[in-house]
């Protein structure tokens, strides 16, 4: 979605006439796009005349059309020139890399369109998808136009001679400042020194940050480029409101029922946890209350995930649990002399790929997780733990990526119940609110050091062991971007009488009902996956009607736990939202439920068909006329 502000207020689409395809302009208007952003105005002329380009704008500043429209463009006034029985007519002059595959369904969703007009003339295929491979090589053996895919998607096709780009003429990295650190850099570098790109082709490298990332792709793809650099206003960080609050573990769920209980946030809200297992978690603890949530984390399809943000985006549901595994690493943030030493390149490149190996196996990297996962298997009595983490591992999409490059519209706030382990995730994640000339807040909740580790249960997060460690780190890195993180301060006193309520809730949610959870969610997601895939291609309307926020309920929930009773309510913060929460029947002289039955009650009612009394009378006191005696009438 395009920020308002970023809008060239002079340039339109219909000044690109004179260079620019008739149904390119025509697609663009029914789309309702009739001027260009700032970035598009530079970017599609400086595109069209062949020059590779360096921009660097922020999410919702228009990157996507900047590469999309040139491209379409160019392979467009190449086939002009070709006879249609010409074999070269029909070859793939197109690569788009992006470094996650809900990016990639975005990027083809916006191509299809733009090629509304034009779709016979321009191909494209989207490999990144969740196709099999077998459908994915009979697509790519038409030899489409353009081709979207991820840099380990498009490797592993280029090295099965699936894919060849020997008639290359663009080539796009989109979110550049992603690639790398999503683990593709080894495939990257084995794209452009494998000796599969053609030696004269025009590059596009799109990025919201100038990081060693897009310096590095910089000196692999570029030639001579034009270097676009869309500041951002003085104001965009006034828009934002951060916010943080220390707390144990267990008062994070305390906190986290009562704000979204009272409606204390008013809007959409992405809910961020480091961990699948605690998205399920806190999920089925909030269901304790009725609050409806949907799950967004690697181990469901693709197509479910594309499904649930796009839902989200009109406004379905209203909160989001994201599992963001980026920002769980164990890579921590300590301090700023520490970065600068480690810059070097290799370097760099080498501690990116420790996160992700190729093979699913454990790792060494992990001391303390791993050690933890190994006394919860020995005291639940589960399998051994190669086998665990390899079927764990397995079921996980790589190619998974929530905190950056997927459009989230209208996001009011961002929770961060668990903090992020590096100050540059924790910017990724503030970074899905306040856009689009709005405000928005975020509200990050720190574990202690002393308070860590105090609940077996739920307290023994590894990331969270050194969060005021990486939260001073992203303190001192807001301040030098103009932006303070205030202290959120409750009022304890009245919070403390939600308190048996939250822990009569969290005692329910239990290892079982958690695993007993995640299989229920993968199972019912899976069939939601096939009929996305399936049905609703040619049933779009039903779309409305599949709901992934559905309760899952693999544990008792008590129904009194829905309503907050009135004297549980904060003299400052009445809720006035759901007719069932704002206060308790007791609260109305009108509906006093005596302790005896009241004698005159019901008198009157339900005493066979004749009506009050009861009489032999019916309706009205007049009697009733048999219908025979005046049939001969």
């Amino acid at each position: 979605m395009v920020e308002a502000h970023l809008v060239d207020k002079k340039a339109t689409f219909a000044s690109f006439s004179h260079i620019l395809d008739a149904r390119i302009l025509r697609a663009l208007a029914d789309a309702g796009f009739a001027r260009p952003t700032l970035v598009q105005v530079k970017a599609i002329p400086l595109g069209l005349e062949g020059r590779d380009i360096l921009a660097r704008a922020r999410t919702g500043s228009g990157k996507t059309a900047a590469y999309c429209i040139p491209v379409v463009q160019k392979i467009l006034s190449s086939k002009s020139t070709l006879a249609a029985e010409d074999e070269n007519r029909q070859v793939t002059r197109a690569l788009i890399l992006v470094p996650t595959r809900e990016l990639s369904e975005q990027v083809s969703t916006y191509l299809k369109g733009l090629l509304t007009y034009c779709e016979k003339d321009v191909t494209i295929t989207n490999v990144a998808s969740g196709t099999t491979s077998h459908l994915q090589r009979t697509l790519l053996s038409d030899k489409p136009d353009i081709v979207i895919a991820t840099p380990s998607r498009a490797l592993n096709m280029l090295q099965s001679k699936v894919l060849t780009l020997s008639f290359l003429e663009t080539l796009v990295i989109d979110e550049a400042d992603l690639i790398l650190s999503y683990g593709h850099d080894e495939d990257v570098r084995e794209i452009f020194n494998g000796g599969h790109l053609p030696k004269v082709h025009q590059s596009f490298l799109m990025s919201a940050t100038m990081t060693e990332d897009v310096e590095l792709l910089k000196g692999l793809t570029l030639r001579n480029p034009a270097i676009l650099k869309l500041e951002e206003g003085e104001d965009e960080a006034a828009l934002l409101s951060q916010y943080a609050v220390k707390c144990s573990e267990v008062d994070k769920f305390l906190l986290t029922y009562v704000i979204l209980k009272l409606k204390l946030i008013r809007g959409k809200c992405i809910i961020f946890v480091n961990d699948v297992d605690r998205s399920y978690r806190l999920k089925l603890f909030l269901e304790q209350f009725s609050i409806k949530t949907c799950v967004l984390n690697s181990e469901l399809p693709l197509n479910s995930r594309y499904h649930v943000v796009q839902e989200f985006n009109k406004g379905v549901y209203d909160y989001i649990i994201a599992t963001d595994e980026s920002g769980a690493q164990t890579e921590y943030d300590t301090d700023e002399e520490e970065e600068e030493e480690e810059a070097a390149i290799e370097e760099f490149t080498s501690t990116q790929r420790e996160p992700e190996p190729t093979e699913p196996v454990e790792t060494p990297s992990e001391p303390s997780s791993s050690k933890l996962d190994t006394k919860k298997r020995k005291r639940d009595g589960s399998p051994a733990p190669t086998k665990s983490r390899k079927r764990k591992d397995k079921g996980k999409d790589k190619e998974y990526g929530v905190t950056r490059g997927v459009d989230f519209v209208d996001v009011a706030c961002v929770l961060n119940f668990d903090l992020p382990t590096t100050s540059r995730s924790y910017t990724h994640r503030v970074g899905r609110t306040a856009r689009a000339g709005r405000t928005g807040m975020s509200l990050s909740f720190v574990v202690p050091n002393e308070l860590w580790g105090k609940n077996k249960v739920v307290g023994c997060l590894p990331s969270a062991e050194k969060d005021e460690i990486v939260f001073s780190k992203i303190e001192k890195e807001q301040g030098a971007r103009g932006s303070k993180i205030k202290e959120y301060n409750f009022d304890m006193k009245q919070v403390e009488a939600f308190r048996y309520r939250m822990e009569d809730a969290l005692r329910s949610v239990t290892r079982a009902a958690i695993r007993e959870a995640r299989v229920k969610e993968l199972k019912s997601e899976i069939l939601n996956s096939d009929k996305l895939k399936a049905h609703f291609e040619d049933n779009p309307l039903d779309l409305e009607f599949l709901r992934h926020d559905k309760p899952l309920h693999p544990t008792r929930v008590q129904p009194h736990m829905k309503h907050v009773p009135q004297y549980l309510l904060p003299h400052i913060a009445p809720v006035s939202g759901d007719k069932g929460d704002d206060v308790s029947a007791s609260a109305k002289p009108s509906a006093f439920i005596p302790f005896k039955k009241d004698p005159t009650r019901g008198k009157g009612r339900g005493r066979g068909r004749g009506g009050r009394g009861g009489g032999s009378s019916g309706r009205g006191g007049k009697k009733k006329s048999d219908p025979l005696k005046k049939f001969g009438r």
